[in-house]
C-alpha cells in the first residue's frame, strides 16, 4: 500500500484521535454509571458507605447507651434487684460508683444540685434520676413513685462522666472503664442471691449464699469476674479476687482479641457479655464452653449455646453489627497536657523501641500485636491463674494508648502492680519471652519510660 498523501494522513490521524478521545470519554460514563449503580455518589451527594456507616454509629450509639437486650428479666425477674436499689439514695448510688449524665437532667435539676438544694440522702430523688434515664448504664422504669423494674446496659460498665458538676456528675465519656463502679457491692444487694448460688452449685461442688456474698464482696471497685459463672472459680487459690480489672471500650480499632484474656473479638465479646453475663435475650455459641473439666458451669447449664426460648425474639444479634462500629470509632483520648513530662517521654519512647524491647508486643501505633496477640504466663513472669480461665490459656497484649485514664486500680489484668514504676521493674527484672534476660535499665530510663507510658 502506498504512502497516502500529507493532508490525508492528518486527516487520518486527527479523526483517530478524535475516535480516542470519544472512546474515553464513553469508557468515562460508562464507568461513572456502573460506579453509580454500584452506590458511588454522584456529585454533591454523601457517600452511600459513609451515610451508612454514620447511621450505625447512631444507633451502635444508642445500643451502648440504652439497650438492655432485654435482661430486665434477670435483674428484676430473677434477681429482684429493684427492690433494694429503690430505697438507695444518690450518695449511696454514687459510693458505689453509678454515674450520672448531667446532660439528661433538666436545668432546673443541674441548678438546684450546683446550689446545694438536692437532698442526696432522699432514695426518690435516685427514682427520678432513673426515671429521667440520668444514671449510665441503668434503666429503670418508674411508676406510682415506685421502680417497677431495672436492666443494664454495656454503659454501666464502659462509662463514666467527666465529673464536670460534682464527682460522679458530668457529661458522659462512651468507653472509658468506670474504675469506681462496685459490681460486686451492687449484685449483693438481690434479695435472692440463692439464684446465683444455686447457678454456681451446678459445676458440682455446692455453694452456699454466704461464699456468694464472700466472692462478690471480694471484688471491689474497678473489677469484675465475666467467668464465675462459667468455672465458680470466686477465688484465686491465694485467698486474693478472681475478678479482673474492667477494661476500657475504646482504641479498639484493628485490634483483632479483646479483654485480658483473649477468647475472640469485639463483636464476640458483645455477644458473650449480652447474653451470658448481662443476661440479655439472644443467640450466643462457643462450643469451647462444652469443656466440663475447664467450664464445669457452663458445660452444666448449656452457655455453649445459647438460643432465645420459644416465643422470644432474639435482641442481640441483629444489634452486634452496629454496637461493633460504634465501638471501634470510639478513639483512644489523648493524654492531657501537663500529665507528662515531655521530655522525659521522648526519652522514654526510644527505649522502648530499642533497648526496654516493649515494641517486642506493643506494636505502634496499635501497641498490641496485629493477629493472634497471645501470650503464655512464662513469657510476662506471672502466674497463669487467669490465663487458664480462658480457652487459649494464655495472656493478651493489651493496647496502651489511652493508658493514663485506667490508671486507678493498678495494672495488669488483675491490678496486681500499682503503678508504672512497679510493671517496669517486673520487666526490668524478667526480661522479655521465656528464660527473659533482665534488660538493665537504670534508674532514670525507668522514670522516662513510664513517663512515656503516660504519654500515649
Amino acid at each position: 500500500m502506498g504512502r497516502l498523501p500529507r493532508a490525508v494522513s492528518i486527516t487520518v490521524c486527527f479523526a483517530l484521535l478524535l475516535g480516542v478521545a470519544a472512546c474515553r470519554n464513553a469508557s468515562a460514563e460508562t464507568t461513572a454509571s456502573a460506579e453509580s449503580r454500584a452506590g458511588a455518589p454522584a456529585r454533591g451527594q454523601p457517600d452511600a458507605a459513609s451515610a451508612n456507616a454514620a447511621l450505625m454509629v447512631q444507633e451502635g450509639r444508642r445500643i451502648f447507651r440504652f439497650d438492655t437486650f432485654g435482661d430486665e428479666a434477670f435483674w428484676t425477674g430473677v434477681l429482684r434487684l429493684h427492690e433494694p436499689l429503690s430505697q438507695v439514695s444518690p450518695r449511696t448510688a454514687l459510693a458505689v460508683g453509678l454515674k450520672v449524665d448531667v446532660d439528661a437532667l433538666p436545668r432546673k435539676v443541674v441548678a438546684a444540685l450546683k446550689a446545694g438544694r438536692v437532698d442526696l440522702d432522699d432514695p426518690a430523688v435516685t427514682l427520678a434520676l432513673l426515671e429521667a434515664d440520668a444514671v449510665l448504664g441503668v434503666k429503670g422504669v418508674v411508676e406510682g413513685g415506685a421502680l417497677r423494674s431495672i436492666g443494664l446496659t454495656c454503659a454501666l460498665c464502659h462509662s463514666t462522666v467527666d465529673d464536670s458538676l460534682a464527682p460522679g456528675v458530668g457529661r458522659r465519656l462512651d468507653g472509658w472503664a468506670n474504675q469506681d463502679l462496685n459490681v460486686g457491692a451492687i449484685v449483693g444487694l438481690s434479695p435472692n442471691l440463692e439464684a446465683i448460688a444455686d447457678l454456681l452449685s451446678k459445676g458440682g461442688t455446692p455453694v452456699d449464699v454466704a461464699t456468694v456474698k464472700v466472692v462478690l464482696g471480694s471484688w471491689g471497685p474497678g473489677m469484675y469476674d465475666a467467668e464465675l459463672n462459667l468455672d465458680a472459680k470466686g477465688l484465686r487459690p491465694d485467698g486474693k479476687a478472681a475478678a479482673t480489672r474492667i477494661p476500657p471500650a475504646f482504641g479498639l480499632a484493628g485490634v483483632n482479641l479483646h479483654t485480658w484474656t483473649g477468647w475472640g473479638s469485639v463483636p464476640y465479646w458483645n455477644a458473650y457479655v449480652a447474653v451470658t453475663q448481662m443476661r440479655g435475650i439472644g443467640t450466643f455459641f462457643d462450643p469451647r464452653l462444652d469443656d466440663a473439666a475447664r467450664f464445669p458451669v457452663a458445660a452444666a447449664t448449656g452457655l455453649a449455646d445459647v438460643r432465645p426460648g420459644p416465643g422470644q425474639e432474639d435482641l442481640v444479634t441483629p444489634k452486634l453489627g452496629a454496637l461493633h462500629l460504634y465501638q471501634l470509632s470510639l478513639r483512644s483520648p489523648p493524654a492531657p497536657a501537663g500529665s507528662f513530662d515531655p521530655g522525659a517521654a521522648a526519652s522514654g519512647k526510644a527505649l522502648f523501641a530499642g533497648k526496654a524491647r516493649c515494641a517486642t508486643c506493643h506494636v505502634a501505633p496499635l501497641f498490641t500485636e496485629p493477629g493472634w496477640a497471645l501470650h503464655t504466663a512464662a513469657e510476662m513472669a506471672i502466674d497463669d491463674f487467669q490465663a487458664q480461665r480462658s480457652p487459649d490459656g494464655r495472656y493478651r497484649t493489651a493496647p496502651l494508648r489511652g493508658l493514663w485514664t485506667h490508671m486507678k486500680r493498678g495494672f495488669y489484668h488483675d491490678g496486681r502492680f500499682g503503678t508504672l514504676a512497679e510493671v517496669v521493674d517486673h520487666y526490668d527484672r524478667n526480661g522479655i519471652g521465656n528464660g527473659g534476660v533482665p534488660l538493665g535499665l537504670d534508674a532514670g530510663e525507668k522514670a522516662a519510660l513510664a513517663e512515656y507510658l503516660k504519654s500515649l
